[in-house]
């Protein structure tokens, strides 16, 4: 994604509205003629105001680098939930009302003007078959991140797309992204221990498969039994994979195999 598309992004109403929650706070105090109407001349940054700005500052640097965020839309958009917390703080310790009018606000823009979806291409293969998804699994050198789902389930509704979007950003010849009906092919549901029962805590599951051997899980369950609660947002699943580095060493392993050929083609030649 270029700037142009990145920039075309921001200039949307969820972006705009929570850049304006955002730096409302900050905003207020050094503009001149609007400090001087909500906080009657007193424009001067505090002590305590000071500190928590800076403490976000280093909250977002922090988070953007663990995350590993790809692109400016996703460094802002990670960047807006730790700012309106912030800016929620800054605007109670300096006047209470103005806290509530705020925090109201923020719970507002979040029901009218909820994030974008994605509406992209993407790049998943559906399997419909055990054979075919163990044939594809199997394949050597090759990495495959699987979503196992139910089509009526709402958490799966919720992050398809997500996945699609993840595929479209990551997806390589020798890394690639999958999906598994599991009302349709129920038997991989039993074979991964991924229950798919209306009260089911696992759905949507997703396996990291490498060289057709099952590796990391999400959610995870405990030794007691008991599902550990994952979040499937989209930064949240590219750290728990690391996708970033995982893309990367796929990308490399690629150039070197075209390389080799190369080579290889040369040398015949010659």
């Amino acid at each position: 994604m270029g700037m142009f598309s990145d920039a075309k992004i921001l200039l949307g109403p969820y972006y705009l509205v929570n850049f304006a929650l955002s730096t409302s706070f900050l905003l207020c105090k050094v503009i001149p003629p609007v400090c001087s109407m909500v906080f009657a001349g007193d424009c001067e940054i505090e002590m305590r105001q000071t500190e928590i700005m800076f403490l976000l500052l280093m909250v977002v640097m922090i988070r953007a680098r663990k995350t590993g965020s790809l692109t400016l839309v996703s460094y802002v958009t990670n960047s807006f939930m730790y700012c309106k917390v912030a800016n929620t703080f800054l605007w109670f310790f300096a006047y209470k009302p103005y806290g509530l009018l705020y925090l109201s606000l923020t719970m507002v823009q979040g029901l009218l003007l909820p994030q974008p979806s994605y509406t992209g291409p993407q790049q998943v293969t559906y399997f419909r078959d055990i054979k075919g998804f163990k044939d594809e699994t199997s394949k050597k050198n090759v990495t495959w991140l699987i979503e196992f789902y139910t089509a009526w389930n709402p958490s799966c509704v919720n992050f398809a797309s997500i996945f699609a979007e993840l595929s479209a950003l990551y997806s390589l010849s020798n890394f690639k992204f999958g999906k598994v009906d599991l009302s349709r092919i129920p038997e991989l549901g039993e074979e991964f221990f991924i229950s798919d029962s209306s009260l089911s805590k696992q759905l949507p599951t997703l396996i990291m498969f490498k060289n057709g051997v099952a590796g990391m899980y999400r959610p995870v369950v405990d030794a007691k039994g008991q599902v550990i609660k994952f979040h499937f947002k989209k930064d949240n699943v590219i750290t728990a994979f690391d996708l970033n580095n995982l893309h990367a060493e796929c990308k490399k392993e690629l150039e070197k195999k075209n390389a080799g050929k190369l080579t290889s083609g040369h040398a015949k030649t010659d």
